[in-house]
């Protein structure tokens, strides 16, 4: 039991997001990490100013988690839909199969068109 409640708790990231079980969170935070770090870096290089680059870096780094985040949750949204309605075509092949609703096949009375 003790063993199965360990594996349940996921890591919380500043004690409110739980990283492991939130969709696109682990991703979104090792972008924005990345991100913050370039951003803070080059702003750096370019001005020397400490305070300014590590205020650009924290800017990056919350412009580059939540632009990922949402990006990554929209892909999901649109993979969902797409897997609903597969699932439900599918459904559908079913319980038509064999009857005089299946799509796939034709009336034996109909001729294709076209020249003959």
């Amino acid at each position: 039991m003790a063993g199965e409640e360990e594996n349940k708790k996921g890591f919380k990231l500043l004690g409110i997001l739980d990283v492991q079980n939130v969709p696109c969170a682990r991703e979104a935070v090792l972008y924005g990490a990345g991100g913050s770090l370039a951003a803070g870096l080059l702003h750096f290089l370019f001005t020397s100013r400490v305070r300014r680059s590590f205020d650009v870096g924290c800017a990056g780094f919350m412009l580059t988690t939540v632009g990922s985040w949402f990006y990554c949750r929209i892909n999901n949204a649109k993979l969902r839909a797409q897997q609903r309605m597969i699932q439900q075509a599918i459904k559908n092949m079913v319980v038509y199969e064999g009857t005089r609703l299946d799509p796939t096949v034709k009336p034996k009375g109909q001729t294709p068109p076209g020249p003959s």
